[in-house]
């Protein structure tokens, strides 16, 4: 098995912790929507999420699906990225700050890896005097995919 491919099961296994940690109990449901976060790459929303856990457990509610998500957000174990247009996506790969690349068309996110964001935050705090506790840095724009269909 590639190194890549134990990622997944080892940032589901952080998060089971987390909620075992603080006796939060592990429903077939809450496991399904646990794998499809820590395994996505692609940033899905809660409806993406919804229609993958409704395929094996078909009784599943919405509402289900957005409680957790919410926990695990309160949690640290989960990171959301809202959008003006109300299409949250959530990223239980790298719950922590990290830029995204957005396409405007095909709304694909994906995480670009970008070694001067940790000094561009340094010379932030050093202009500002802010202590940056967080950030969020998205690029917009139109990915290859899109760029080759037109």
């Amino acid at each position: 098995m590639s190194e890549g491919a134990d990622i997944p099961e080892a940032r589901l296994r952080q998060i089971l912790t987390r909620l075992k940690e603080r006796d939060f109990r592990i429903t077939p449901q809450r496991l399904a929507i646990l794998k499809i976060l820590a395994a996505s790459n692609g940033h899905p929303s809660v409806d993406k999420i919804f229609d993958q856990v409704k395929l094996d457990f078909p009784t599943t509610s919405l509402a289900t699906v957005y409680k957790t998500v919410t926990l695990l957000k309160e949690l640290g174990e989960v990171l959301e990225l809202g959008f003006p247009d109300g299409s949250n996506r959530y990223d239980g790969n790298k719950p922590y700050p990290h830029p995204h690349m957005v396409c405007l068309k095909c709304k694909r996110i994906s995480d670009p890896d970008l070694q001067s964001v940790e000094e561009l935050t340094r010379e932030a705090e050093q202009k500002t005097g802010f202590d940056i506790l967080s950030h969020r840095l998205d690029f917009f724009g139109i990915c290859p995919d899109c760029r080759q269909g037109d």
